[in-house]
């Protein structure tokens, strides 16, 4: 059974990248938004408009990525493409986080983040679209699960530094400003630090013949995939239940530090209670992988939607900073099973020659629900304003009940996977 579960060097170098650009998206989602926050304090907006429009700039970025995604995925296919875009994409995204220190206003922040956002979330078409190109079905659910797991714990160590760096500024004798601008080259430096193995020992060996005009035809091969996926209504299924159950989880992830402040709880205390989520969701993820070899993937990524549904309705009633760290937990345990499955679930059922079409299209349901989520959270709580709804007598703000409103799309989510996962048994190899 050990031995089962070692990994390959091509592995390794794969689980690498988890590990790199999982400190971006840690300190986007934990102290970005905080210092967001000081941003719009010092330009006179309110709290309601600070979270507004962080939703807002989330929302574009997934967006954007939603819009370019299919082509990018479908461009992939291509014999010697696959590698270079994805370079490209981490470039813009590690070139765009070093320049976040630069901005000094919330205007020019959010559109260098957008532009940093874009090209981290791109990159994650072409290194999910690598995964069965590295290595089989059997082992694919172990791989994925272990390149969450060890992203989830490799992203506390430059997280860690930046903390300390951010927290003790003074002590250090300089800004916060400064220490935020340093903690963003520390996290660039390391997500390129982590992919260089990936670009050296990866190689594209399953592909498409390029065409005479590559960009043209692939606008021609992406219609005839959204075709394909239309008669095949197991992966059709699939991917939009994915659109639905995946909004909550990347909203819950992207919104969760902007949640707290919003609603006054201390800065210190969500931080560390998001550290605290990383490090629960290393052993939890790594635990999904194993159980993966013993249960039906399919079953696990219910047991994952179900607990979800739970973990939303407890944090509709979110008001003190225990309720949060009793949230940080809960997430940490499925996060990294729920999005481990979810992408090892869709490279079991796909040919691997194309599977940079089906990832671009699953970034669109994917994407497509980050942006959808955090901009219902966003209007929910526009529209709400100052005002509070009366809940089993508690007094729920805008926030609080734009987030039990992803409560539904669990639901939804939950109904079409297991329609799509009825399909798929039949064609998913028996292990």
């Amino acid at each position: 059974m050990k031995e089962k579960f070692k990994l390959t060097a091509l592995e390794k170098s794969w689980i690498g990248y988890d590990i790199g650009n999982s400190a971006f998206i840690l300190l986007v989602t934990a102290i970005v938004p905080i210092y967001f926050n000081a941003l719009t304090d010092a330009a006179g907006l309110t709290e309601s408009q600070y979270f507004s429009y962080w939703g807002i700039a989330t929302s574009i970025a997934t967006l954007l990525v939603a819009f370019i995604g299919p082509i990018c995925g479908t461009l992939a296919d291509y014999k010697g493409f696959k590698k270079p875009l994805f370079t490209l994409c981490v470039m813009l995204g590690v070139l765009g986080c070093a320049a976040l220190g630069a901005a000094h206003s919330w205007l020019s922040f959010l559109v260098i983040f957008v532009i940093a956002k874009v090209g981290f979330n791109s990159s994650l078409i072409f290194y999910d679209a690598m995964l069965p190109e590295v290595t089989d079905d059997k082992r694919m659910d172990n791989v994925s699960a272990t390149g969450y797991a060890l992203g989830y714990i490799g992203s506390v160590i430059p997280f860690i530094v930046c903390l300390v760096l951010v927290l003790f500024a003074g002590s250090f004798g300089i800004s916060t400003g400064t220490a935020m601008a340093i903690a963003f080259l520390i996290t660039a430096g390391w997500w390129v630090l982590l992919t260089l193995p990936l670009l050296k020992r990866y190689r594209q060996v399953s592909f498409v013949e390029p065409e005479a005009h590559p960009f043209v035809d692939s606008f021609r091969r992406l219609g005839t995939t959204l075709g394909k996926v239309k008669q095949e209504k197991h992966i059709f299924l699939y991917l939009l239940a994915f659109f639905f159950f995946i909004d909550g989880v990347y909203t819950i992830i992207s919104m969760a530090t902007t949640y707290g402040q919003s609603l006054g709880l201390d800065s210190t205390g969500l931080l560390l209670a998001l550290l605290v989520t990383q490090i629960v969701a290393f052993p939890f993820s790594i635990l999904f992988g194993r159980l993966s070899a013993k249960y039906d993937t399919g079953l696990l990524i219910k047991v994952c939607i179900l607990c979800y549904t739970g973990i939303t309705i407890f944090g509709m009633f979110l008001f003190h900073l225990w309720q949060f760290w009793v949230l940080a937990v809960l997430v940490g345990m499925f996060q990294g099973g729920v999005q481990a499955m979810s992408r090892s679930y869709l490279g079991k059922i796909i040919p691997p020659e194309n599977s940079g079409e089906y990832f671009g299209l699953m970034d669109i349901c994917g994407k497509g629900a980050d942006a959808l989520g955090p901009a219902l959270i966003a209007m929910v709580s526009s529209l709400m304003g100052a005002r509070t709804v009366t809940v089993f007598g508690m007094r729920l703000q805008g926030q609080n009940l734009g987030v039990g409103f992803l409560t539904v799309l669990f639901v939804i989510g939950y109904v079409l996977f297991c329609k799509a996962d009825k399909l798929n048994k039949a064609r998913l190899p028996k292990v």
